[in-house]
């Protein structure tokens, strides 16, 4: 007897291997994955300018990456004694207008060279819902809780947002024309925009993307239903945290099992399996630390990371 509707998913001929460098943007569930990314030690920049939420945030800061375009200060405002730029998230504000402006450089520079180098993009889109800013008549990618006297409220368009991703495919591929790219669309509800118009904005997610896919070659601009995922296969409340909202813990381990069976090389599995068992063992706190056996256990620890890092260098744990 089956207990669920099992998502088809397609295995990538691409797929992600202890080689691969892997830029990772958009919503917090972009974050999530990220995470997963880190855990297991592959090579993985994620989302440099804080979490992006609609296709027009994505666009913008990918189009200023790679142009000459630097952030001035009229892209700065001093908002409550803090200096924030409504094209990135609140994580990067700064205490003056010097510092946000650095460390926006900063961050330019970071995913420029990721962009070339990278082998990999996963870009996560949450909402087609967008605010303009009144005065400049620009879509924000972040309000920063300023009032909303100073923002109208749209959703995009289903040709708003087709024409915002091949915009963005077409950046990316100008200067890396063999990255492959993953689109996705977080499982997270954006219930405070209400309930019927969440679903309409992932409506119009659905439809934009998958229309842009097809004008692209199949085998390098891609889809993974982690949406899907969540609302067939994992449909129940048990799977969510207690907002009700985001995906728990267990669910993103799920979607993520998905991701590695489909998305991820199969000789990769013994190297994450190692990966998993040090990292366990480093986060192990014992009873008392000057025991014979837990310092065997530690030196036994040690051993693992040093012969694993003779096989790849670039791995390294805290």
């Amino acid at each position: 007897m089956e207990w669920t509707t099992p998502v088809s998913i397609e295995k990538s001929e691409n797929p992600i291997c202890y080689k691969s460098e892997i830029l990772s943007i958009g919503s917090c569930f972009a974050s999530n994955m990220a995470q997963k990314f880190d855990y297991f030690k592959f090579k993985n920049t994620s989302n440099p300018f804080g979490i992006l939420f609609h296709p027009v945030a994505i666009q913008n800061i990918f189009e200023r990456t790679i142009s000459d375009l630097e952030f001035t200060p009229s892209d700065v405002f001093q908002n409550n004694g803090i200096w924030q730029s409504y094209d990135v998230h609140s994580s990067l504000s700064r205490l003056t207008s010097d510092a946000i402006l650095s460390e926006l450089h900063l961050r330019k520079q970071k995913m420029n060279a990721s962009i070339i180098k990278c082998t990999h993009i996963i870009i996560t889109y949450g909402t087609a819902w967008i605010y303009r800013n009144i005065e400049k008549n620009n879509i924000v990618a972040n309000c920063h809780k300023v009032s909303a006297r100073q923002f109208t409220k749209e959703l995009l368009s289903v040709e708003a947002v087709c024409a915002s991703i091949k915009s963005t495919i077409d950046t990316i591929l100008a200067i890396n024309p063999t990255v492959q790219i993953t689109f996705t669309i977080s499982p997270v509800r954006h219930v405070k925009d209400g309930m019927v118009e969440n679903q309409q904005s992932k409506s119009h997610l659905f439809a934009a993307l998958h229309k842009s896919i097809s004008e692209y070659c199949s085998n390098q601009i891609t889809y993974f239903p982690a949406y899907e995922i969540m609302m067939d296969e994992l449909r129940d409340y048990r799977f969510y945290t207690s907002d009700l909202l985001h995906p728990s813990e267990v669910a993103i381990d799920y979607i993520w099992e998905r991701f590695i069976q489909t998305n991820v090389k199969s000789s990769a599995a013994s190297v994450m399996k190692k990966i998993d068992a040090i990292q366990k063992a480093l986060a192990h706190r014992p009873f008392n630390m000057a025991s014979k056996e837990y310092q065997t256990f530690q030196n036994t620890t040690f051993e693992k990371i040093k012969k694993l890092q003779l096989e790849m260098p670039h791995i390294t744990f805290e």
